[in-house]
């Protein structure tokens, strides 16, 4: 890495952050441990009417490893978590890391169609899943078998529960070393830098590494053993995953679990629990900012938030820092960096719509097509080097190739520099869509338009939405002489799309525009609605 002494951010950094410090080379599993041992019997997760300690979540935890040590689990396999924010969520999640499985991230509302790409791709042996999405994982039968597959909050004896095992064994005794800059520890699917669907692949060093450089960027505003976090963000984003919970447990906080985000009752929660962090999304800060008597929750109590997975507009922000005297800082991460890279100071100058600094360790470049470093002011591609970029996509070498050359990411983002290291995010390079902080392939929602008979071309593209970001419109050209119902296709992309994939607005198209070579050409469709 280049001296970032040299670089024009180094001397935005408050005084409270550490410009730059080692990490420590060790597994995920450890920060656990290490937090068990300073603060045992602070709590660790409430939801609802549960609430668990340290110590308990720690000897939950081995005893989930020991028993799965006994079932047959070995280093290195890969088990899907298709599991919402529940406390077994984080009971599983580091028992894989005890162990030294790897997690893969799934969405519990994937559909039958979604799950079986990301189990193909990454060959899971075993699935952890709640007893409300199990008949998802049974549609895959004849198609794909796993070795095991665990059930959460289930009573039936047909399936391996989750609770009855924990209860049963006693914890692992085994230690399972960890490589924590070879062994990975997650496969995080996204979209990448070229909208088709792969893993990244995210080591323990990777993680640990951005848990650290999140807590030296918000400096004196996290305390070890005094902090709260709102926990809203599903912990299956990658987002949610270092922001809440392994932030959370290397600094003894309470991680306050939303299993589904009703507005009112979170601002309940909040005025109960009072929580002091909040790694939100816009759509969430955008609810809060239009409920009515919101102010009467005490969301006063919260002394720093940041934002992530899309922009949030700048009247959001001034509507809901005025709301709870709270600073949101904006920031900017992907999939492939664990995920953070970018943060406005929350001690620091902000500057609303720039995603800020580099995360301390992290250096980074806007850069021409000839990777030629751009000035001040030009807008150019970013790339980022640093201690938390994933080691590759999972069995995806020419991926790889192209994201990661000579120790550089290349995020696929444009974005420009300003005098004083500050970064602003201008445009994206690739075509997905991030509609409400997730990420949505046009192609995959483009292969199911296409199955419909009716259909005779498509095009699927975001366009801008105030509330989620962006939204998912299909251009379609119907079969000569057919009228479209589009209520009738909506309910057919139901069939096989999680609904944050099913386009909210369609529209008719007699001919899709295309350049001389016969590609479609959504720029111009994008262009269309945004002169709207």
């Amino acid at each position: 890495m280049e001296d970032l002494k040299e670089r024009r951010w180094y001397n935005a950094y408050p005084r409270d952050v550490k410009k730059e410090f080692e990490i420590p080379e060790v597994s995920l599993y450890y920060l656990l441990e290490k937090t068990t041992e300073r603060l045992g019997n602070n709590t660790a997760i409430i939801q609802e009417n549960t609430e668990i300690t340290y110590q308990e979540l720690k000897e939950k935890v081995d005893r989930l490893a020991g028993a799965w040590s006994k079932l047959g689990l070995k280093k290195g396999h890969r088990i899907g978590l298709m599991v919402s924010n529940h406390p077994f969520y984080i009971i599983s999640y580091y028992a894989a890391m005890r162990l030294g499985l790897i997690v893969v991230q799934i969405n519990p509302r994937y559909t039958a169609r979604e799950l079986i790409q990301i189990v193909n791709d990454s060959e899971a042996s075993y699935i952890v899943v709640e007893a409300d999405n199990i008949d998802t994982v049974y549609q895959l039968n004849g198609l794909y078998s796993f070795d095991q597959i665990f059930v959460i909050d289930s009573k039936s004896d047909n399936y391996q529960s989750i609770n009855k095992i924990v209860e049963l064994n006693e914890p692992i005794e085994v230690e399972v070393p960890i490589q924590a800059k070879e062994d990975v520890a997650v496969i995080q699917y996204t979209g990448g830098t070229s909208g088709v669907m792969k893993g990244a692949m995210l080591t323990h060093y990777n993680l640990v590494a951005n848990v650290y450089q999140s807590h030296a960027m918000y400096g004196k505003k996290m305390e070890f053993g005094n902090e709260i976090v709102l926990t809203a963000t599903p912990l299956y984003h990658v987002y949610a995953m270092t922001s809440s919970m392994n932030l959370g447990i290397y600094l003894g906080a309470t991680n306050l679990l939303i299993k589904k985000f009703d507005v009112i009752k979170v601002l309940e929660i909040i005025k109960k629990y009072q929580p002091t962090f909040f790694p939100g999304v816009p759509k969430m800060y955008n609810a809060f900012v239009n409920q009515r008597n919101a102010e009467e929750y005490g969301l006063s109590s919260l002394r720093f938030c940041s934002s992530g997975s899309a922009p949030l507009p700048f009247e959001v922000i001034r509507k809901f820092e005025n709301l709870s005297g709270a600073v949101i800082g904006e920031g900017f991460g992907l999939s492939e960096a664990s995920p953070s890279t970018h943060r406005n100071p929350p001690s620091g100058i902000r500057k609303v719509g720039s995603v800020g600094i580099p995360f301390p360790n992290t250096d980074c470049k806007i850069v021409d097509e000839e990777n030629t470093e751009l000035p001040v002011g030009y807008v150019g591609e970013l790339i980022i080097k640093g201690p938390q970029i994933m080691k590759g996509y999972w069995n995806n070498k020419e991926e790889t190739k192209n994201a990661l050359r000579n120790g550089w990411l290349y995020t696929g983002d444009l974005a420009r520099q300003d005098e004083d290291g500050y970064f602003y995010i201008v445009g994206r390079k690739k075509e997905m869509i991030i509609n409400g902080g997730f990420n949505v392939y046009p192609q995959e929602v483009e292969n199911v338009l296409y199955e419909h008979p009716d259909i005779k071309e498509c095009a699927v593209v975001g366009i801008p939405d105030p509330e989620k970001g962006e939204i998912v419109k299909a251009y379609i050209a119907p079969i000569d002489g057919v009228t479209i119902d589009f209520e009738e296709v909506r309910g057919f992309c139901y069939r096989s799309l999680t609904p944050y994939k099913v386009p909210k607005q369609f529209e008719i198209i007699d001919e899709l525009p295309r350049n001389t070579v016969g590609k479609i050409l959504k720029r111009v469709l994008i262009d269309k609605e945004k002169s709207k």
